[in-house]
């Protein structure tokens, strides 16, 4: 079978865009700071293959990923670079060793399990990333758990700490920066205690995007790049741009004199006569029905069109009514006009939940920005 997509919707990734805003994080690094990037979640919604491609040939030095499963899919891809596997849990050991991938160990329940897979497996020295809570509160090892922790590590060649790493909880947040800066302060001794206990040093990273931004004192020996790289920055920085483009074309256009537009009935012709255009996407393919009955706008040919009617599954009707518009032009749904924050905020939620909402159905494609 032709592998071509047979999809009318697709997700555009700017190639230029995506590479941008890496390199504006990278220039706030000190030369010899790793970056690792984030790309959980079929990377916040953007295609987790194609972003990894992106970002291997880009130069970043490792990629981190939720799963164990989505580990699995980028190695099949041809991903090489160290992948850290944030939420390993203890089912999936063989996989994460078959494929390389590198565990985040959060507690001691997770270490012990891990060991015995390896013991099992006759594998010794294999990578681990140790997670310290240091204000999150939602995984890893707390500093009473340290000293069993270090116990543990000393009667274990099994595993070899690769790094030790802890997550900032509102570094985006002025008013909240002595909060940051006692995580900063705990994560530092935590670390050091568990190097001086392992006689060499593992790479130290706590800094998430907004982290490197505000707090580059704090980038230590690598950073972990998240939503900065898909175009959120917590400064609101020019040079970070929004990379992702979700577009359809036009499926049908109708001239309605009277009746109502969609189930429900919800959509009301007007009076003087209605014109609809009819998009395949809907619910399924990441617009979230309250979107619906004119609530959102979408472009098309330059200008901006409002939902009607209730958004369907698999369609959407939007009012083209004065609008020049014809079967197979093409609709932004989101992109630089109207933009993810737009529609965020039309449903009251953040950018991260509009964007990891768009299916795997759909189609990514990266393009180059036109000169």
């Amino acid at each position: 079978m032709n592998s071509r997509k047979f999809n009318f919707t697709r997700l555009e990734l700017s190639l230029d865009k995506c590479l941008g805003n890496f390199r504006y994080f990278k220039d706030k690094l000190e030369p010899s700071t790793k970056m690792l990037v984030l790309v959980k979640a079929n990377a916040y919604g953007h295609g987790a293959v194609e972003v990894a491609s992106m970002m291997q040939r880009a130069g970043a030095d490792y990629l981190a990923v939720a799963l164990p499963v989505e580990g699995v899919e980028l190695r099949g891809a041809g991903i090489s670079l160290p992948i850290l596997v944030l939420t390993c849990g203890t089912d999936y050991f063989p996989e994460i060793t078959d494929n390389s991938l590198e565990p985040g160990i959060p507690n001691l329940y997770t270490l012990k399990a891990l060991c015995t897979h390896l013991e099992r497996s006759s594998i010794s020295n294999y990578p681990i990333h140790i997670k310290l809570d240091t204000g999150m509160h939602r995984l890893g090892f707390t500093p009473e758990e340290i000293p069993a922790l270090l116990d543990f590590l000393k009667g274990c060649d099994r595993v070899r700490v690769k790094s030790v790493y802890s997550h900032l909880a509102a570094a985006e947040d002025p008013s909240k920066d002595d909060f940051t800066l006692e995580q900063a302060a705990s994560f530092s001794a935590m670390a050091d205690s568990i190097t001086q206990s392992l006689g060499y040093k593992p790479m130290y990273h706590i800094l998430n995007s907004a982290g490197i931004e505000r707090f580059p004192q704090f980038q230590f020996d690598m950073v972990r790049l998240g939503i900065g790289i898909y175009g959120i920055s917590a400064l609101q920085a020019p040079e970070v741009k929004p990379f992702a483009s979700l577009k359809v074309k036009v499926l049908q256009v109708k001239t309605l004199e009277n009746g109502t537009v969609g189930y429900g009935r919800m959509g009301k012709v007007a009076p003087e006569g209605t014109v609809t255009a009819t998009i395949p996407a809907g619910y399924a393919d990441g617009l979230d029905r309250r979107l619906g009955c004119g609530r959102a706008s979408f472009s098309l040919n330059g200008h901006r069109v409002k939902t009607i009617g209730n958004i369907c599954m698999d369609m959407c009707m939007l009012d083209v009514t004065g609008v020049p518009a014809q079967a197979g032009d093409t609709v932004t749904i989101f992109g630089e006009d109207p933009s993810v924050n737009e529609l965020a905020s039309i449903l009251d939620t953040i950018p991260y939940e509009v964007l990891t909402s768009v299916p795997r159905r759909i189609e990514r494609v990266v393009v180059k920005d036109k000169d």
